[in-house]
């Protein structure tokens, strides 16, 4: 055998491996997920008493998705945050919003007295979550929950409840689990509820005997607050407040996350103040958020961090903080702008 034969045999010899690999990698692959799925379908049937044999069939009929798996590894959310903001307060956006306000003002208004929720918090999530309901999700939602929660191991077994949690959502609500479609997370109707959350804190708010997040805005509005002032908002009370840093002991406490555990007195021992004007008893986090021309840091107050709780990111957060703000404005300058030009007549 010359030299060049050894050289092509050494590399057939590798792709050979290589394909050996692969293969039985996909067929490891292949023989966990269905392990999965039938770990599942009885977990269903003795838990909820569903057919094991119906799961699994309806499991059958659920895709893998490769867009899903590349979605959610690139979230909005590692964007720094001037260009995350600019995904939503936009002038557009904001006018679609004060539209959206002035058709469902006396939901809105409703549920704020209800739930002590500002309407406007309400106006930004939903304009955030699903652009005045313009942008729901184009997935089928068992493909999304199917996808990431049995081939998606680093967080399946979260989304694998998710999916339990959705087929009990069907089932109560009469939904046809094949033809729900939402985001590519599994995120459900105007609101973008996962399932877990449709089922714990959607509201029947016209009293049809359906919680409807997808046809019905006024279940969606009181689904909002609700879900809201179930996680701790403070009627009445400041979301944000700007802030200046000194030293490097502020570092520390950025590192403590989103929830608040000092208060802007004990803050100021870190080099921590407030711009604008806040009680010294307060409990706030400390936040940064990269802008063009620099860093800006903020105090996140309680209501800041209940945003939170409906997305994990500081981001997300003041997003809506800001577009509901800015709707708000919008509305009151049309208003008065149309009062003005009444009265000039």
């Amino acid at each position: 055998m010359n030299e060049e034969d050894g050289a092509f045999v050494k590399y057939t010899l590798k792709i050979g491996l290589v394909i050996t690999l692969c293969l039985s990698g996909g067929l490891a692959w292949a023989a966990s997920s269905s392990a999965l799925e039938a770990g599942f379908a009885r977990k269903m049937a003795k838990k909820h008493g569903f057919d094991a044999k119906q799961v699994i069939a309806l499991l059958k009929q659920a895709k893998r998705k490769q867009k899903i798996l590349d979605a959610i590894d690139r979230p909005a959310e590692s964007k720094p945050w001037y260009v995350y903001r600019g995904y939503f307060i936009k002038k557009q956006q904001i006018l679609n919003g004060v539209k959206f306000w002035d058709k469902h003002q006396a939901e809105l208004e409703r549920a704020e007295k209800k739930f002590g929720v500002d309407q406007e918090i309400i106006l930004g999530i939903i304009g955030v979550e699903t652009r005045f309901g313009s942008l729901s999700g184009g997935y089928r939602v068992i493909d999304a929950l199917y996808t990431l929660g049995f081939h998606y191991p680093r967080r399946g077994e979260y989304f694998r409840t998710e999916m339990e949690q959705f087929l009990l959502m069907a089932k109560e609500e009469g939904f046809d689990p094949l033809k729900v479609e939402g985001s590519y997370a599994g995120a459900i109707g105007l609101p973008q509820f996962m399932p877990s959350s449709y089922r714990r804190y959607s509201v029947d708010f016209n009293g049809d005997g359906k919680r409807d997040l997808f046809g019905s805005a006024e279940d969606a509005i009181d689904s909002v607050a609700n879900y809201l002032k179930r996680h701790g908002w403070q009627a009445g009370q400041d979301i944000a407040i700007p802030a200046k840093v000194r030293g490097k002991r502020y570092r520390k406490v950025i590192k403590w996350g989103i929830k608040p555990k000092k208060t802007v007195l004990q803050l100021s021992k870190y080099g921590i103040r407030p711009i604008a004007a806040a009680h010294n008893d307060l409990h706030a986090s400390v936040f940064l958020l990269r802008s063009k021309l620099g860093r800006d840091y903020w105090l996140g107050l309680k209501n800041f961090y209940v945003i939170t709780r409906y997305n994990r990111s500081n981001l997300y957060a003041m997003a809506v903080t800001q577009l509901g703000r800015q709707v708000r404005q919008k509305r009151i300058q049309l208003r008065t702008k149309k009062q003005t030009k009444s009265h000039s007549r």
